[in-house]
């Protein structure tokens, strides 16, 4: 077994894949840029070593400043995690002909595997059913249309190197297609540099199902069940869970056969991952082959029992698997939500600075927080906004699902913006729950894009109560502290009105015993809490249930979050209410005129010139942020007057680019 392992990745699988390391005795080497000397992961570690420069292009993605520090650092082997060198077979042969081991498949099955032309004809070889499509890159645009009439549209242009979501683009028009073209082509250079691009068929509402196997260097070789991935955006990844509620034991088994048998056709070792597109009729294909560790792995980690960096890491120290098909077992349900740091109410634009507050939800044996971040540190607008990973787990699915809930009722962030509510309004979905899922789940339940409205609050009367419960409590400590003359103290009135919403709620709040009592349209709510001033965190028991809000008093508005809905209360007295009723707000004027950048990131390219007329979703801008491109389009017809940001600026956010009248 090594002594030393040095891990060539940051954020949360860096530190996931320390806690493995120290408890198995192993001593952890961490690598870092300028941007991430404070980082979670370098106060982890045993030993770090700085590598350069916060791009990653000049620091995590060089590969001679990775291979020095281990001979520096005397690592004997190198976990890469996923993403930066994870598939890179220059990498793991760099690293070889140092005698340093990855902790990883061989350069060949990397090289193979991780090109998806190459994959698609060995998986052709090996009877393994890829998805329609040309197996080789496409030149030009005109290529492209050619090959797209050929299939019929829609299709996809996707990267020949690399994953995450990045140089794909969907297409139904010749117009998109040569746009995709470009968008990928430019995004995957950047991304892998590598530019070959090559289309393939769009499959109708399709799952996205992947078979987790791991193989060692004695021929051994299982699959650990399926992992339903197919809650995507942008085809990154959002929501996963395992099993999937779609796949019956026949497809479990015939899938997981097919991955086992393009594994042993390439002599694949360690573990890996092979993606299938599956249709409604249960008819499955070929998708690509991720050599590396996955984000989702904990949903597999929670139904198995199995650690998989453990096994990465044992296999790579030339042990045999320790255990044969037969003796896989899955139980139980698990769940993962990425949380990240984005708008999901702006059009999810990635969101970067100091976190102000970070709060997580307690682990145990049925929640799991995997997290490369802490209070008070940054979000870097260089990497992948991935903040944490939530991860739950239960004997049933709507088990998962309403621990999955609960969790992310606990997990408190301030500071920047993040996709919690989003989140939490995806578990409420009746399609979500039915286990109806798609990768165009999100496309097609929020065509308009996420708004607050699709955060719907099935218990206005639990909100209404807090508020008023609040506000009672206030008062009470300011009646206490607000010297008095002795033997007339003021008595706390009963009757409130809570205004939310722009909504009137007159309520009646009383204290009986160790517990607030609220009327609300007649009807006794009955709530108990331990809350203390200044917790961001109201647990209580309403009504006889169990829960936890997030609350917070903003000068005389009790701001409250629970299940992704956030709301701003007031509670008056009834005639301030009335005077209330009088008051009248302004609206706020709009720039119509001005085109900004919804993200902070680089200003890659301006598309229009001064005096150039414009149409309504023509291409204006390019703006790069968190390794993607995003492309800025016109919102209405008009033209050019002023360009006010030069290619090459970093922006920061509602900046202006354009002026357009």
């Amino acid at each position: 077994m090594f002594n030393t392992i040095l891990i060539a990745n940051r954020g949360e699988i860096a530190c996931r894949v320390m806690k493995t390391a120290r408890r198995m005795g192993i001593r952890t080497v961490a690598v870092f840029s300028d941007e991430d000397k404070d980082a979670l992961h370098v106060q982890m570690a045993d030993e770090a070593v700085n590598i350069g420069s916060a791009p990653s292009s000049e620091s995590y993605l060089v590969i001679e400043r990775i291979v020095n520090a281990c001979l520096e650092t005397g690592a004997e082997a190198v976990h890469p995690g996923y993403g930066f060198l994870s598939e890179n077979p220059a990498f793991a042969t760099a690293l070889s002909e140092r005698g340093i081991v990855f902790i990883g498949p061989d350069a060949g099955a990397l090289e193979t595997m991780g090109d998806k032309l190459a994959s698609k004809k060995l998986a052709i070889q090996a009877g393994v059913p890829p998805i329609p499509g040309c197996a080789e890159a496409v030149k030009s645009g005109d290529d492209a249309t050619d090959i797209a009439e050929q299939l019929g549209y829609p299709v996809i242009l996707k990267a020949a190197a690399g994953g995450g979501g990045k140089g794909m683009r969907v297409a139904r028009t010749d117009a998109e297609c040569r746009e995709g073209l470009e968008r990928a082509s430019s995004e995957a250079l950047k991304s892998f540099g590598d530019d070959r691009v090559f289309v393939e068929k769009y499959v109708s509402q399709p799952r996205h199902i992947e078979i987790q196997i791991i193989a060692d260097s004695y021929g051994n070789c299982v699959h650990l069940g399926e992992r339903e991935c197919s809650l995507q955006r942008r085809h990154q990844k959002v929501i996963e869970e395992a099993p999937s509620p779609f796949v019956d034991e026949d497809l479990r088994r015939r899938m997981g056969a097919d991955a086992v048998k393009l594994a042993r056709a390439v002599g694949y070792s360690s573990v890996g991952t092979v993606e299938f597109i599956v249709d409604s009729a249960r008819n499955y294909y070929f998708l690509e082959m991720n050599t590396r560790l996955q984000v989702e792995h904990p949903v597999t980690e929670f139904v198995t029992g199995l650690d998989l960096v453990e096994l990465m890491i044992r296999v790579a120290a030339g042990e045999p698997l320790p255990f044969g098909q037969d003796e896989v077992h899955v139980s139980g349900w698990a769940i993962e939500a990425r949380v990240y740091a984005e708008d999901p109410l702006r059009g999810f634009v990635p969101s970067s600075g100091r976190l102000v507050r970070f709060m997580v939800p307690e682990e145990n044996e049925h929640v799991r927080v995997d997290t490369g971040v802490y209070e008070g540190g940054e979000v870097s607008p260089y990497y992948d906004p991935m903040m944490a990973k939530l991860i739950t787990r239960g004997a049933t699915r709507q088990e998962a699902i309403d621990r999955m809930n609960d969790a992310l009722d606990e997990l408190y962030i301030r500071g920047v913006s993040h996709n919690i509510g989003f989140l939490s309004a995806v578990m409420a979905h009746p399609r979500f729950i039915e286990g109806r899922l798609s990768t165009t789940f999100i496309d097609e339940e929020y065509p308009e894009g996420f708004r607050a409205e699709d955060i719907p609050h099935n218990s206005v009367s639990l909100l209404v109560t807090v508020a008023a419960t609040m506000h009672r409590r206030y008062m009470e400590r300011s009646y206490q502290i607000s010297g008095r003359t002795p033997g007339l103290a003021q008595a706390v009135r009963d009757d409130w009105v809570v205004v939310m919403g722009g909504v009137e709620y007159p309520v009646v709040v009383r204290i009986e015993r160790d517990l607030y009592s609220v009327v609300l349209n007649g009807e006794r709510h009955v709530i108990q809490s331990a809350w203390s001033f200044g917790n961001p965190f109201f647990r209580c028991v309403f009504d006889g249930q169990e829960l936890c809000l997030q609350v917070h008093r903003d000068n005389l508005v009790y701001r409250i979050s629970h299940r992704g809905a956030r709301v701003g209360a007031r509670v008056m007295t009834p005639r301030a209410a009335e005077l209330n009723r009088l008051i009248v707000h302004k609206p706020i004027p709009v720039r119509s005129n001005v085109v900004s950048t919804p993200m902070p990131g680089l200003l890659v390219r301006v598309s229009v010139a001064v005096g150039q007329e414009v149409d309504a979703g023509q291409e204006l801008a390019i703006v790069e942020a968190m390794k993607m491109e995003n492309i800025i389009r016109a919102k209405r017809d008009g033209t050019i007057t002023a360009v006010l940001a030069e290619p090459g600026q970093a922006l920061y956010v509602d900046q202006a680019i354009l002026q357009l009248e």
